[in-house]
Protein backbone atom coordinates (compact mmCIF):
# COMPACT_ATOMS: atom_id res chain seq x y z
CA UNK A 1 0.00 0.00 0.00
CA UNK A 2 1.26 3.12 -1.17
CA UNK A 3 0.93 6.67 0.99
CA UNK A 4 -1.60 7.62 -1.42
CA UNK A 5 -3.97 4.33 -0.91
CA UNK A 6 -2.99 4.82 2.73
CA UNK A 7 -4.30 8.47 3.25
CA UNK A 8 -7.29 7.74 1.06
CA UNK A 9 -8.27 4.87 3.87
CA UNK A 10 -7.25 7.35 6.24
CA UNK A 11 -9.69 9.92 5.12
CA UNK A 12 -12.79 7.01 4.67
CA UNK A 13 -12.27 6.08 8.09
CA UNK A 14 -12.38 9.85 9.63
CA UNK A 15 -15.55 10.36 7.35
CA UNK A 16 -17.24 6.99 8.65
CA UNK A 17 -16.31 7.82 12.08
CA UNK A 18 -17.51 11.63 11.91
CA UNK A 19 -21.04 10.48 10.29
CA UNK A 20 -21.30 7.99 12.79
CA UNK A 21 -20.99 10.42 15.09
CA UNK A 22 -23.27 12.65 13.54
CA UNK A 23 -25.83 9.86 13.49
CA UNK A 24 -24.94 9.50 16.90
CA UNK A 25 -26.21 12.31 17.76
CA UNK A 26 -29.43 12.86 15.51
CA UNK A 27 -30.32 9.75 17.55
CA UNK A 28 -29.83 11.00 20.87
CA UNK A 29 -31.87 14.73 20.45
CA UNK A 30 -34.63 12.42 18.60
CA UNK A 31 -34.82 9.95 21.68
CA UNK A 32 -34.86 13.33 23.87
CA UNK A 33 -38.19 14.70 21.44
CA UNK A 34 -39.56 10.98 21.82
CA UNK A 35 -39.31 11.38 25.49
CA UNK A 36 -40.43 14.64 25.57
CA UNK A 37 -43.56 13.92 23.21
CA UNK A 38 -44.12 11.08 25.88
CA UNK A 39 -44.11 13.60 29.12
CA UNK A 40 -46.96 15.41 26.90
CA UNK A 41 -48.91 12.65 26.11
CA UNK A 42 -49.28 11.69 29.84
CA UNK A 43 -50.27 15.20 30.78
CA UNK A 44 -53.16 14.79 28.44
CA UNK A 45 -53.90 11.88 29.15
CA UNK A 46 -54.47 13.05 32.66
CA UNK A 47 -55.95 16.00 31.72
CA UNK A 48 -58.13 13.60 29.22
CA UNK A 49 -59.30 11.62 31.91
CA UNK A 50 -60.60 14.66 34.27
CA UNK A 51 -62.65 15.61 31.65
CA UNK A 52 -64.07 12.56 30.96
CA UNK A 53 -65.22 12.23 34.65
CA UNK A 54 -66.64 15.86 34.92
CA UNK A 55 -68.40 14.89 31.91
CA UNK A 56 -70.55 12.25 33.46
CA UNK A 57 -70.74 13.83 36.49
CA UNK A 58 -72.54 16.73 35.09
CA UNK A 59 -74.62 14.60 33.16
CA UNK A 60 -75.50 13.04 36.25
CA UNK A 61 -76.89 16.15 37.88
CA UNK A 62 -78.57 17.71 34.91
CA UNK A 63 -80.77 14.27 34.98
CA UNK A 64 -81.19 14.19 38.72
CA UNK A 65 -82.11 17.92 38.56
CA UNK A 66 -84.54 17.74 35.80
CA UNK A 67 -86.18 14.87 37.22
CA UNK A 68 -86.33 16.66 40.68
CA UNK A 69 -87.74 19.50 38.72
CA UNK A 70 -90.18 17.13 37.20
CA UNK A 71 -91.22 16.11 40.59
CA UNK A 72 -92.13 19.61 41.62
CA UNK A 73 -94.12 20.00 38.36
CA UNK A 74 -96.37 16.66 38.96
CA UNK A 75 -96.90 17.95 42.18
CA UNK A 76 -97.69 21.76 41.61
CA UNK A 77 -100.01 20.75 38.89
CA UNK A 78 -101.94 18.26 41.82
CA UNK A 79 -102.43 21.92 43.91
CA UNK A 80 -103.94 23.58 40.62
CA UNK A 81 -106.39 20.79 39.91
CA UNK A 82 -107.10 20.90 43.81
CA UNK A 83 -107.53 24.09 43.61
CA UNK A 84 -109.50 24.43 40.55
CA UNK A 85 -111.99 22.05 42.49
CA UNK A 86 -112.16 23.94 45.74
CA UNK A 87 -112.83 27.30 43.45
CA UNK A 88 -116.07 25.05 42.00
CA UNK A 89 -116.82 23.86 45.59
CA UNK A 90 -116.76 27.45 46.67
CA UNK A 91 -119.24 28.78 43.71
CA UNK A 92 -121.96 26.64 45.74
CA UNK A 93 -123.73 29.28 47.43
CA UNK A 94 -125.39 26.58 49.97
CA UNK A 95 -122.29 26.50 51.62
CA UNK A 96 -121.70 28.01 55.10
CA UNK A 97 -119.63 30.25 56.48
CA UNK A 98 -117.45 27.81 58.40
CA UNK A 99 -116.86 25.83 55.48
CA UNK A 100 -116.25 28.85 53.25
CA UNK A 101 -113.32 30.23 55.02
CA UNK A 102 -111.66 26.76 55.67
CA UNK A 103 -112.16 26.19 51.70
CA UNK A 104 -110.65 29.90 51.01
CA UNK A 105 -108.09 29.23 53.67
CA UNK A 106 -106.91 26.02 52.20
CA UNK A 107 -107.32 27.72 48.38
CA UNK A 108 -105.11 30.50 49.61
CA UNK A 109 -102.06 27.72 51.25
CA UNK A 110 -102.55 25.65 47.57
CA UNK A 111 -101.89 29.08 45.97
CA UNK A 112 -99.16 30.01 47.79
CA UNK A 113 -97.57 26.77 47.44
CA UNK A 114 -98.16 26.47 43.73
CA UNK A 115 -96.27 30.37 43.43
CA UNK A 116 -93.51 28.41 45.78
CA UNK A 117 -93.02 25.73 43.45
CA UNK A 118 -92.16 28.21 40.77
CA UNK A 119 -89.78 30.16 42.91
CA UNK A 120 -88.09 28.98 45.78
CA UNK A 121 -84.53 30.76 45.89
CA UNK A 122 -81.81 29.83 48.82
CA UNK A 123 -82.60 32.12 51.61
CA UNK A 124 -79.11 32.46 51.80
CA UNK A 125 -78.79 33.69 48.07
CA UNK A 126 -82.35 34.84 47.48
CA UNK A 127 -80.66 36.71 43.60
CA UNK A 128 -78.61 33.75 42.82
CA UNK A 129 -80.76 31.24 40.63
CA UNK A 130 -78.32 28.30 40.61
CA UNK A 131 -79.16 27.74 43.53
CA UNK A 132 -82.70 27.21 45.40
CA UNK A 133 -85.35 24.42 44.87
CA UNK A 134 -88.24 25.95 43.13
CA UNK A 135 -88.86 25.15 39.12
CA UNK A 136 -86.91 28.59 37.81
CA UNK A 137 -83.92 27.83 39.80
CA UNK A 138 -83.86 24.03 39.17
CA UNK A 139 -84.22 24.62 35.49
CA UNK A 140 -81.24 27.00 35.79
CA UNK A 141 -79.11 24.68 37.93
CA UNK A 142 -80.24 21.72 35.13
CA UNK A 143 -79.23 24.46 32.13
CA UNK A 144 -75.89 24.90 33.84
CA UNK A 145 -75.07 21.54 34.09
CA UNK A 146 -75.95 20.33 30.80
CA UNK A 147 -73.49 23.30 29.34
CA UNK A 148 -70.54 22.14 32.18
CA UNK A 149 -71.17 18.43 30.24
CA UNK A 150 -71.22 20.16 26.77
CA UNK A 151 -67.67 22.35 27.33
CA UNK A 152 -66.24 18.97 28.95
CA UNK A 153 -67.14 16.98 26.19
CA UNK A 154 -65.86 19.84 23.80
CA UNK A 155 -62.89 19.51 26.23
CA UNK A 156 -62.24 15.89 26.02
CA UNK A 157 -62.34 16.05 22.39
CA UNK A 158 -59.72 18.10 22.40
CA UNK A 159 -57.70 15.43 24.18
CA UNK A 160 -58.48 11.93 22.73
CA UNK A 161 -56.90 13.99 18.93
CA UNK A 162 -54.39 15.63 21.04
CA UNK A 163 -53.61 11.89 22.42
CA UNK A 164 -53.91 9.99 18.81
CA UNK A 165 -51.41 12.80 17.59
CA UNK A 166 -48.66 12.35 20.60
CA UNK A 167 -48.67 9.03 19.83
CA UNK A 168 -47.99 8.89 16.03
CA UNK A 169 -45.12 11.40 16.88
CA UNK A 170 -43.44 8.68 19.34
CA UNK A 171 -44.45 6.09 16.50
CA UNK A 172 -42.75 8.42 13.68
CA UNK A 173 -40.24 9.11 15.88
CA UNK A 174 -38.93 5.64 16.64
CA UNK A 175 -38.95 5.24 13.12
CA UNK A 176 -36.87 8.27 12.61
CA UNK A 177 -33.96 6.90 14.58
CA UNK A 178 -34.29 3.32 13.34
CA UNK A 179 -33.72 5.14 9.92
CA UNK A 180 -31.81 7.94 10.86
CA UNK A 181 -34.39 9.93 8.88
CA UNK A 182 -34.53 13.69 9.44
CA UNK A 183 -37.73 14.08 7.42
CA UNK A 184 -39.40 11.58 9.39
CA UNK A 185 -38.18 13.27 12.73
CA UNK A 186 -39.95 16.12 11.07
CA UNK A 187 -43.11 14.62 10.83
CA UNK A 188 -42.93 13.68 14.56
CA UNK A 189 -42.07 17.17 15.62
CA UNK A 190 -44.92 18.55 13.39
CA UNK A 191 -47.33 16.02 14.71
CA UNK A 192 -46.15 17.08 18.43
CA UNK A 193 -46.62 20.69 18.08
CA UNK A 194 -50.36 19.68 16.80
CA UNK A 195 -50.94 17.37 19.76
CA UNK A 196 -49.41 20.38 22.08
CA UNK A 197 -52.12 22.59 20.71
CA UNK A 198 -55.14 20.41 20.53
CA UNK A 199 -53.95 19.85 24.55
CA UNK A 200 -53.98 23.27 25.56
CA UNK A 201 -57.22 23.47 24.05
CA UNK A 202 -58.01 21.04 26.06
CA UNK A 203 -57.33 22.86 28.99
CA UNK A 204 -58.59 26.10 27.71
CA UNK A 205 -60.62 25.64 25.03
CA UNK A 206 -60.07 28.35 23.13
CA UNK A 207 -62.08 27.25 20.24
CA UNK A 208 -64.09 24.23 19.98
CA UNK A 209 -63.45 21.33 17.71
CA UNK A 210 -65.95 20.52 15.10
CA UNK A 211 -67.49 17.05 15.77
Amino acid sequence: MDAKDASELISEIREDRAEAEHDEKFRSRAALVIAFMAMLLAIGSLGGGNVAEDMVHNNIKASDTWAFFQAKNVRQTQYKLAVDQLTARLADPSLGTAERSALESQVTQYKETIARYDDEPDPAAPRDTLRGEGKKQLSAQARSYERLRERASAQDANFDFSEVAFQLSLVLGSVAILAVSRPVLGIAIGLGVLGTILMINGFVLLFPLPL
